[in-house]
């Protein structure tokens, strides 16, 4: 409730200042007529040096292109405001969801550790347990990279390693090895169409992004997880379709879906897991590899469709691509020589 009052209390400041500043200009408006009505009354009856046309035009000039000036600052001042608080909004969002994924797998792994402590553990549950323990130790980890992937991505300190790919089997085994991951079978994820063409990409960067769009199939799915992935080329692009027939999403959600930190919350599956970084890392692996990705929504309980466009090689983009391949190459000359 204190950050809706604080955003309110904001936009009424702005529409009052503006009001403010257009009653001043009214003011300054009518100011000038009547000064200009007495001056044309009397112009006869006064030395012609004492009036000024000039003058008076030339105040009321500066005057309302201080007010315009005035008026468009503060509007670039309101504007840099908002921008803040939704940038807090998500950062107070994002503190949330990392301190609950943070917790959990530490809450799991102190428990095991204080019953191994406390009592006498059989071998075999030992084993166990410390399965479990890893498996939680691998989630912090690989929670903690991500967050600092995306603080290396956003400022340009990702080493992305790009070489030329058969794209259709680069496709497919990624599809392939998501699929092992999350213990998914053919029942799961139907697979058709195929491309014939070469493109530059990271295998471990795709990698993420497969990970990515399967693992949100998976939380957002409500009955058994149905995935179609559609392979298929233009003239100059690969498309991948990838659809799901989850929980769907809202139309005025489908603007934020790519946003950092943010998640889409639904009654339907109200303990979904992360961080809000997912969709986000997705969009920049693809942009970084010279292609767009886009999401599409019939609407709630009508599944989800993500399309990512990437080029093909050495069909479209080819200078921009030849120079991410010319940075692998010398980034890897350097790392041996070193």
């Amino acid at each position: 409730m204190k950050k809706k009052h604080t955003a309110f209390f904001n936009i009424l400041i702005f529409v009052l200042a503006q009001i403010a500043w257009l009653l001043l200009l009214g003011l300054w408006i009518y100011w000038y007529v009547s000064n200009h009505i007495i001056i044309s009354g009397v112009e006869g009856k006064i030395q012609s040096e004492i009036i000024s046309k000039d003058i008076n035009i030339i105040i009321l000039i500066g005057g309302l292109i201080m007010l315009v000036a005035i008026s468009f600052g503060m509007s670039i001042i309101f504007r840099r405001l908002n921008l803040q608080m939704r940038i807090t909004k998500l950062y107070d969002n994002f503190i949330a969801n990392i301190t609950h994924e943070l917790k959990s797998p530490l809450a799991s792994i102190q428990m095991y550790l204080e019953t191994m402590d406390n009592r006498k553990v059989p071998k075999a549950k030992q084993k166990e347990f410390l399965h479990h323990m890893l498996t939680d130790t691998k989630r912090l980890n690989n929670l903690i990279n991500s967050i600092l992937e995306i603080s290396a991505i956003e400022q340009k300190k990702t080493f992305f390693k790009y070489h030329t790919h058969d794209a259709d089997s680069l496709i497919r085994d990624l599809i392939q090895e998501a699929m092992r991951r999350y213990k998914l079978t053919d029942k799961n994820v139907h697979l058709k169409g195929h491309v014939d063409c070469q493109c530059v990409a990271d295998q471990d960067a795709l990698h993420i992004v497969m990970n990515n769009l399967v693992d949100n199939a998976i939380k957002y799915s409500v009955d058994s997880v149905k995935i179609n992935i559609k392979l298929r080329q233009t003239a100059q692009h690969i498309i991948i379709t990838f659809s799901d027939q989850g929980i769907g999403i809202p139309g005025k959600e489908i603007k934020k879906i790519f946003n950092k930190f943010h998640r889409l919350y639904n009654k339907k599956i109200p303990s979904v897991k992360g961080t809000g970084l997912g969709l986000y890392w997705v969009r920049q692996i693809i942009r970084n590899h010279g292609g767009k990705v886009s999401v599409s929504s019939k609407g709630e309980g009508q599944g989800t469709t993500f399309t990512i466009s990437l080029p093909i090689y050495p069909i479209w983009r080819k200078r921009y691509i030849d120079r991410l391949l010319k940075m692998t190459r010398r980034k890897e000359k350097e790392e041996e020589s070193s």
